[in-house]
């Protein structure tokens, strides 16, 4: 397959971080919109671009990545847990309560909960994740056709 450039590619370019083909291969696969791969998921498709990469490898890589701040590791399924390159937008996440895709979608800055001083406990908030649960178009559309033939 031939390389390609994502901006996670350039992100760790400008930082200096060593490009192996195996870490480029894992950083290739997190490529593009929407992506929350789980760390298999991850593993073979960066197999089929390399197949001689290690579970180890990948595993090893997307720890790297995520200690780095250029991944998100989430979860927000009973699954495993995602891998997700888009750190520098905020935002929430969608999900099918059925198939369990994910859908980014853009943080809007009204409306997002606030926690009342006495409520932190003393806790420092650092971070707000927020999931949108429902069905995605697909899993609705089956949901209404079992509905109307059951």
């Amino acid at each position: 397959m031939p390389p390609v450039d994502t901006d996670l590619l350039t992100r760790l370019r400008d930082r200096g971080w060593r490009l192996s083909a195996q870490r480029r291969a894992v950083a290739e696969v997190l490529a593009g919109e929407h992506v929350h791969l789980s760390a298999e998921e991850v593993r073979s498709r960066a197999g089929r671009r390399l197949p001689e990469i290690s579970r180890a490898t990948v595993y090893n890589t997307l720890n790297e990545l995520v200690a780095l701040g250029e991944v998100l590791e989430i979860v927000v399924t009973d699954g495993p847990k995602r891998y997700d390159p888009n750190v520098h937008t905020p935002h929430d996440h969608l999900v099918c309560a059925r198939c369990g895709a994910i859908r980014d979608v853009p943080a809007s800055g009204a409306g997002r909960p606030v926690v009342a001083g006495a409520d932190l406990a003393g806790y420092a908030v650092t971070h707000v994740e927020i999931v949108y649960r429902g069905l995605c178009p697909t899993c609705a559309s089956l949901a209404s056709s079992e509905a109307a033939t059951g």
